[in-house]
């Protein structure tokens, strides 16, 4: 079987991790704490890094700082993660979930003006695929309605629109270093932020809700508890095996974009006969090869390609469920109005098997793709 994905080390992680307990820290901030944030700012040009547990516990930390609550609404994609959503719930707000692009399957930055209510604090754009949102008209209608941008980043490191980083656009952004994404710690994540007014109480969230990082900074002479918080931060063995991975970020990147290219020219014939539809990337995006996605025409032509390709060997799967249409979507969120392209994509979309090291059996799931059609 050719799994979906498969975990790939770059090289010095083993080694890392023995020099991390070599040196007798393994709670978290440490030295290779320190380098990941240093080599993630560098990577996305964002003002400050904070690494966290996980890409979950990063959007949790930039729901506490924009000071959501009971009553506040909070503007996103329904075709996404639930930890998108939950980190907002988790404070009391409602999700507003909007339709997605026909093209990019990202939040449609023309239907978010209509969603904005007196309620409206936020929005949260999720680029999808790797695949950047039109994060300049986001920016203006945050700017003119005076909301904050959280992007989530899940899968978008390496990528950028107009030639900037995904992560640098945003109020605050996380990221996640899941074993499923290019860059990978097991579970991990981080939040960037890039607004200079919100560091220094994401620092205190981050310690727990102490001032503690302030002390050891001597700007405190002891420290104590100051605000809400939780314990966000990931152990040094992890940011040690993370801080090996973010060192050849460029290098896994540029891989993922030659397989990724290896499979949209590959299926170029099957969309011209219309057998199925390839990712769309705009021109002034600049993908990751984070992941590569074909839609067939319907959920009973989808349900037979996946079959087709189970018994073929190769591990293929869908993707979101829409969180308009899930029990507790329905519960703490709402929509604003209907939401075709979210449900039809859900329907119709198959991701195939993308990870470093299948080179030698790709060209058996592009033969797979095209006997299943």
């Amino acid at each position: 079987m050719i799994p979906f994905n498969k975990p790939a080390l770059v090289g010095p992680e083993l080694d890392y991790i023995r020099q991390a307990l070599e040196a007798g820290h393994l709670s978290g901030n440490g030295g290779f704490t320190r380098r990941c944030h240093e080599l993630l700012a560098t990577l996305t040009g964002s003002r400050r890094v904070l690494l966290t547990h996980s890409c979950t516990g990063a959007l949790e930390m930039a729901a506490i700082l924009a000071k959501v609550g009971p009553g506040d609404e909070v503007i996103m994609p329904s075709f996404t993660f639930v930890s998108t959503a939950n980190a907002f719930v988790l404070r009391g707000a409602t999700p507003v979930f909007v339709d997605v692009r026909a093209d990019s399957y990202n939040l449609d930055d023309r239907l978010i003006e209509q969603a904005i209510t007196p309620r409206t604090r936020a929005i949260v754009p999720v680029h999808y695929a790797g695949v950047a949102c039109e994060m300049t008209e986001i920016g203006r209608i945050a700017s003119r309605h005076g909301l904050l941008v959280v992007e989530d980043a899940a899968q978008g490191l390496g990528s950028t629109y107009h030639g900037r980083a995904l992560g640098s656009f945003g109020d605050m952004a996380a990221l996640s270093f899941h074993e499923t994404k290019n860059i990978i710690a097991g579970e991990g994540g981080a939040l960037l932020l890039n607004d200079p007014a919100l560091e220094y109480r994401a620092e205190v969230i981050w310690e727990k809700g102490t001032d503690r990082a302030a002390f050891f900074r001597g700007d405190v002479d002891k420290y104590t508890w100051v605000d809400i918080g939780s314990s966000f931060l990931p152990s040094e063995v992890v940011a040690a095996f993370l801080c090996a991975q973010l060192e050849s970020a460029h290098a896994v990147t540029a891989r993922r974009r030659a397989m990724w290219q290896r499979y949209h020219d590959a299926f170029a014939s099957l969309e011209a006969a219309g057998k199925l539809r390839r990712p769309f990337v705009p021109a002034h995006c600049g993908h990751n090869g984070h992941m590569y996605y074909v839609l067939l025409e319907d959920l009973r032509a989808r349900t037979a390609f996946l079959a087709s390709l189970r018994q073929a060997g190769v591990g293929a799967v869908f993707h979101y469920v829409p969180l308009h249409s899930a029990p507790a979507g329905q519960r703490y969120g709402r929509h604003d109005g209907a939401l075709p392209i979210t449900d039809s994509v859900s329907e119709c979309l198959v991701r195939l098997p993308l990870w470093p090291g299948m080179e030698p059996v790709q060209q058996q799931v592009i033969e797979a793709v095209a006997a299943a059609l």
